[in-house]
């Protein structure tokens, strides 16, 4: 928050400190001007009384710049400190080490709301931090200060007492705090988990509404509302006794007690002090004497109410300070879980064992700079939240693709073909053994087409180039005419102009349908031209003439297909099929070439069984006939006649649906 003495943040603080000290001394002046305004007043002197006035204008006109100075000062330290920590955070969050998706999946330190932590925990933090800056920056000094003033005026008996009612004052509310940081924690963490089941509704918004789920959700959204209202109920109740016992204390008692020492000079010559003393020995006797008396007794009960008003808010700031340790305690949790995901910082607690294919457990290696996909003796693993262990899909896979060596992976279900782009792009961790793809992103690098397709915010351009900005590509030498051909290739040419053109922006993932989605998938394939690509059913909801001319144009531009499939039509584009399932002995796979012997024999059995079939073609048109035939006599007559003599299995069929018709 405050990285360098030099820094911006440096500047705001001692500026604050500056307005601060100057609140203290134009409150100091005011004091004595009261007594005066008082004293002149009482003495009938009209002049001293209107200068004394004036005087109390001007001091008031430069309080108010400085209260107002110092309100604004507050501000800007705390949208500096938030600014700051925003920036580190992000720093951490969105990296290429994809911490903002591991955060969530795959380390659960801080739960499944991470944007309640940096947006509304943040700025909480923040404000809190910069607040109490300033009440306990200005308090501290008025306590020197004033104290400094009453024993001048009071002697050291006045200071004495104030020091023990500040003491006895500050261990009564201490040890009848309530734990308001654990508190205002909870609190944090509630609201997190009720903010989180609304951006949950909205974005499965349609799918909720297909299926008729409002009721549902709503039971979610209230059962979560009650328990943040009965938490947050309960911490008021905590309050109420609080706030009696800081009122009581703070504003009536202390009023009290300031009154008692004020007195101290009047009832008790002898201990006052010696400002006080000099000053009325020098007044003289009778109504002088009492003039003088006033003066200090004004003067110093004003010192004593802002003295009292000082305490109060360092008393107050116990409770700030416990709501900011709250605060802190959810800011904190999300840079330390960051920095550990960012780092792979996992480690077994002492005196127990890792659990298998725990994040503690992973061992494998990743290479960069690999030109292909290659992994070795590579579990497939579907990873828990740590600390908990991963469930094995795949005991060992191993397999390469080179460029040209277009590869198909296919298999039923739930066996873990999703998890391989997964592992390569590394998601999810290498528990075990080697995994090697190429470096980066681009030409020379691999690209990634998910399951759903994602439609950033910003214009049409930005769909087709995303993640690129437009900026990279003018600076990579684009046009918009070369991205009209692009989206030609993908079949998409008609969308600038039905858009509105390229600068059109709208919420692309309603505009869009399924199959426009996957084919803007394929148009960003085409801009990028990565050397390699994994498709994980990125064509699923194409047609299949499209489809086989998109897996065409990629080829022609030299892109190694790697595609995840059910569709055994897309064999024709592939050079290798690997084949997850599950066997007799659990998960099996098998890589092979595409168009060998075994596959031939296997598709040429396949085909022998279909002639079979035709075959019997016209045996089955046949005997479909000569049911017309029974059907039309049995609707002629309404009356069961005799079937032909087939054989007995056709027979009995016969019959029976000849006798199920009839009645």
């Amino acid at each position: 928050m405050v990285p360098r003495w030099g820094s911006k943040e440096t500047g705001l603080l001692m500026s604050h400190g500056l307005f601060l000290l100057m609140r203290t001394y134009l409150s100091l002046l005011i004091a004595r001007l009261d007594g005066e305004i008082v004293r002149d007043l009482v003495a009938g002197k009209g002049k001293a009384f209107l200068w004394g006035i004036l005087k109390w204008c001007g001091i008031g006109t430069l309080a108010s710049y400085t209260n107002a100075m110092i309100k604004f000062l507050q501000s800007k330290v705390s949208i500096a400190f938030r600014t700051r920590l925003t920036r580190y955070i992000h720093d951490l969050y969105l990296t290429d080490n994809n911490n903002y998706y591991k955060l969530m999946n795959l380390d659960g330190g801080i739960g499944q709301g991470p944007d309640q932590f940096i947006t509304q925990d943040l700025t909480l933090f923040c404000s809190a931090a910069a607040s109490l800056y300033s009440s306990m920056g200005k308090p501290l000094v008025d306590l020197f200060v004033f104290n400094y003033q009453l024993y001048r005026s009071l002697g050291p008996l006045a200071l004495s007492g104030i020091l023990a009612g500040y003491f006895s004052t500050a261990v009564v509310l201490r040890k009848l705090s309530p734990p308001f940081g654990k508190l205002k924690a909870v609190e944090g963490k509630k609201e997190g988990d009720f903010r989180g089941l609304h951006s949950r509704l909205l974005a499965n918004a349609e799918e909720i509404s297909f299926y008729g789920g409002a009721d549902t959700e709503r039971v979610f959204l209230v059962r979560s509302f009650k328990e943040l209202q009965r938490w947050m109920e309960g911490i008021y109740s905590l309050k109420i006794r609080y706030n009696m016992l800081e009122d009581m204390i703070l504003k009536y008692s202390w009023s009290a007690f300031g009154y008692l020492i004020t007195s101290l000079p009047i009832f008790l010559p002898a201990w006052g002090g010696s400002g006080g003393a000099m000053e009325l020995a020098d007044a003289p006797e009778g109504m002088g004497r009492e003039r003088g008396r006033m003066k200090e007794f004004i003067t110093n009960k004003r010192l004593m109410l802002s003295l009292a008003d000082a305490g109060g808010r360092m008393m107050y700031s116990i409770k700030d300070i416990s709501e900011l340790a709250g605060y802190t305690s959810r800011v904190y949790s999300l840079i330390a879980t960051l920095h550990r995901v960012h780092a792979d910082a996992y480690y077994t607690p002492r005196g127990s064992h890792p659990e298998l294919y725990s994040l503690a457990d992973s061992q494998g290696t990743t290479h960069n700079g690999f030109d292909g996909v290659r992994l070795e003796q590579v579990p497939i693993v579907a990873p828990s939240l740590y600390p908990m262990g991963g469930d094995e899909l795949i005991e060992s896979l191993s397999f390469i693709v080179h460029s040209g060596d277009h590869l198909l992976i296919s298999g039923p279900n739930g066996v873990g073909k999703s998890a391989i782009p997964r592992i390569v792009a590394g998601l999810w961790p290498v528990y075990r053994g080697l995994v090697s793809r190429p470096r980066g992103f681009g030409l020379d690098g691999i690209m990634f087409l998910p399951q759903r397709p994602y439609l950033s915010v910003g214009t049409l351009r930005d769909q087709v180039i995303y993640p690129h900005t437009e900026v990279d590509m003018r600076e990579a030498g684009e046009t918009d005419a070369a991205l009209q051909k692009i989206l030609d290739d993908a079949h998409l040419g008609y969308l600038p102009q039905r858009e509105g053109g390229w600068d059109a922006r709208k919420e692309w993932k309603d505009v869009l349908s399924g199959g426009e989605k996957q084919r803007m998938g394929m148009a960003r394939l085409f801009y990028h031209e990565p050397r390699y690509a994994f498709m994980d059913e990125g064509t699923s909801a194409v047609s299949s003439d499209v489809e086989g001319l998109l897996y065409d144009n990629a080829k022609e531009r030299g892109i190694t297909l790697i595609t995840i499939s059910t569709r055994a039509s897309l064999k024709k584009y592939h050079t290798y099929n690997l084949t997850l399932g599950l066997g007799a002995e659990g998960e099996v796979w098998e890589f092979e070439r595409i168009g060998t012997e075994k596959e031939k024999l296997g598709v040429e059995k396949e085909l022998q069984e279909l002639r079979k079939r035709l075959d019997k073609v016209d045996e089955w048109k046949q005997r479909r006939e000569e049911i017309d035939q029974e059907l039309q006599k049995v609707w002629a007559n309404g009356a069961e006649v005799a079937p032909p003599p087939y054989q007995e299995e056709e027979h009995s069929g016969s019959e029976a649906l000849v006798e199920a018709t009839a009645n």
